[in-house]
């Protein structure tokens, strides 16, 4: 209900109110706005990285977003091979372009564009990965049409965010869909929902050893998609982090976005990620799944959601970030 009995908007009429006009503005905007798009690069020594800047047209320097994806072969533009193309972050960095806010969004090493960086996946690591992060936020910084540097990170990628902000300068942190707790226990409570007993236990086994920095190349072939010997080096240096324990440790204003459908990540990690850094801001958003759409909770409409480009984002999740940002400025 929009109205009260009275003929007033109630909160929630207030809020869906915002979310329309907003939704309007970034339908309307983009032929009033100007935005340079063009490929960049990062040369980190080991390696070329491949990123694509978005950057509106202002006389004055605009904030900028360093968007950091997910986990595996997710690209700049939140696509995966195995899951199919949604194009999530390729469209949050147009919602953030339309409103005067510049990002940077950029395929990992070993991923898409930046595969020839490391091609061979055991040489793979999250302290790369975060380096990386650093490096591109040192690009940034130097670049005088910026101003504001925000780390953005959808997934895995709120972890690369967190960890890489302390050394990067950044001005806010904003985690989306990150999860609290180390990655060892999310992939366990995953597993436990969909595998028979037998494989169960085998994958307990693999995860305690890579816990404990041990590689196991006795892996059954339904769990070699998860723990196959080459992405083990990978998981072992993954497994070492613990998200809740460095998001605690963020000095700057920090946004947490979750959604309440999300498969992946649940709202609980929100919260626990919040009790670790209370001042930071938690907006949960009703019905958004892992790849930033409304839907139903469902695992075939799902599924399907993942590869389906045409599905809009969450209004809400662009009016909060947005909001946020804007607030940066003041």
């Amino acid at each position: 209900m929009l109205a009260s009995p009275t003929g007033t908007l109630t909160n929630d009429g207030v809020m869906m109110l915002r979310v329309l006009l907003l939704s309007l503005t970034l339908f309307t905007g983009f032929a009033q706005a100007t935005v340079l798009q063009r490929p960049v690069t990062l040369d980190t020594g080991t390696g070329e990285l491949f990123g694509s800047l978005l950057l509106p047209k202002s006389d004055n320097p605009v904030p900028v977003v360093l968007i950091i994806s997910g986990s595996g072969p997710t690209d700049r533009d939140g696509n995966n091979p195995d899951g199919g193309r949604n194009d999530s972050l390729k469209r949050l960095a147009w919602v953030l372009a339309k409103h005067n806010i510049a990002s940077v969004r950029y395929d990992k090493r070993g991923v898409a564009a930046s595969l020839a960086a490391t091609p061979d996946e055991r040489n793979l690591s999250v302290e790369a990965y975060v380096a990386d992060a650093q490096a591109w936020a040192r690009k940034l910084k130097a670049d005088p049409r910026f101003g504001k540097l925000i780390l953005l990170g959808h997934s895995e990628g709120a972890m690369i965010a967190t960890l890489a902000a302390p050394t990067a300068d950044a001005a806010a942190v904003i985690s989306l869909s990150g999860s609290a707790r180390p990655v060892d226990q999310v992939i366990r409570e995953q597993l436990a929902r969909s595998l028979p007993p037998p494989l169960m236990l085998r994958s307990n086994e693999l995860l305690d050893s890579l816990k404990a920095g041990h590689t196991d190349d006795n892996v059954p072939q339904p769990l070699q998609v998860i723990f196959r010997p080459s992405v083990q080096p990978y998981l072992i240096s993954l497994f070492r982090q613990d998200p809740a324990k460095a998001f605690a440790q963020l000095k700057m204003p920090a946004l947490i976005v979750q959604g309440s459908n999300d498969i992946q990540v649940g709202v609980d990690d929100a919260k626990l990620l919040k009790a670790a850094k209370p001042d930071a801001e938690l907006v949960v958003i009703e019905g958004m799944n892992h790849v930033m759409r409304i839907v139903h909770n469902d695992m075939k409409r799902q599924l399907a959601s993942y590869k389906d480009a045409n599905l809009p984002l969450a209004a809400e999740l662009g009016a909060k970030i947005i909001e946020f940002i804007d607030g940066l400025r003041t």
